[in-house]
C-alpha cells in the first residue's frame, strides 16, 4: 500500500469516528435537555466546529499538494495516535450520557470522577490537542500542525474557562476537582 492510499484509509477512519461521535453527542444532548440541561458557550461553539472542519480540509490540502510522505518516526507517532484513541474511548465511556461536544450541564448532577477524570480535569481536551499534533506530524503536514495547534490553544483558552465556570455554577465541580490540574495528571491520591 502506498503512502497516499494509507492517507485515504486514515482520513476515512477519522471521518467515521467523528460522525459516530457526533451521533453520540446528539443522542446525549437530547437526553440531557429532556432532563433540564443548560447550554453554555454557544457563542464560541460554531468557531470550534469550524476549526475542526478546517483542520481536515487543511490536512487533505497539504497532503495532496505537498505529499511529503510519512514522517521518519511514523511508528512512534502512530503509537501515540493509537493511545489517544484508547483515551478518547475511555473519556466517552467514563462520562457516559454526559459526554458531549457542547457545554451542557445538568443542575446538581453528580460530578464524574472516574476513568481518566480521576487524574485530569480535561482528558478530552488532551486527546484533541494531541490529535492536532500527531495527525499532521504523521503525514508531515507541518503547516496544518502549526496553524491548528495554535488555533486549538486559542479555542481552548475560551472554552475551558467557560466550561469550568458553568460546572462550578451548577454542580459541586470545584470541590470535586480542587486538587486536580487542568492538564497535568494527579498521580497520587
Amino acid at each position: 500500500m502506498n503512502d497516499f492510499s494509507l492517507f485515504i484509509w486514515f482520513i476515512s477512519y477519522l471521518f467515521v469516528i467523528r460522525i459516530t461521535e457526533l451521533i453520540i453527542a446528539k443522542t446525549n444532548e437530547n437526553w440531557m435537555r429532556r432532563r433540564g440541561a443548560i447550554e453554555f458557550g454557544a457563542s464560541h461553539y460554531p468557531y470550534m466546529v469550524s476549526m475542526h472542519i478546517l483542520f481536515f480540509i487543511s490536512l487533505i490540502f497539504e497532503k495532496v499538494f505537498f505529499n511529503r510522505g510519512l514522517a521518519a518516526v511514523w511508528p512512534v507517532i502512530f503509537t501515540v495516535f493509537v493511545l489517544t484513541q484508547f483515551l478518547r474511548v475511555w473519556v466517552i465511556a467514563s462520562l457516559g450520557r454526559y459526554w458531549n461536544t457542547k457545554i451542557l450541564v445538568l443542575p446538581n448532577a453528580k460530578v464524574i470522577m472516574k476513568g481518566p477524570y480521576r487524574f485530569l480535569r480535561h482528558p478530552n481536551y488532551c486527546v484533541v490537542s494531541l490529535e492536532f499534533i500527531v495527525i499532521p506530524l504523521l503525514f508531515s503536514a507541518y503547516y496544518t500542525f502549526v496553524v491548528f495547534s495554535l488555533l486549538n490553544l486559542i479555542i481552548l483558552s475560551v472554552r475551558i474557562p467557560e466550561e469550568e465556570k458553568a460546572l462550578k455554577s451548577l454542580t459541586e465541580y470545584e470541590g470535586s476537582f480542587h486538587a486536580h490540574k487542568r492538564f497535568l495528571p494527579k498521580l497520587v491520591k
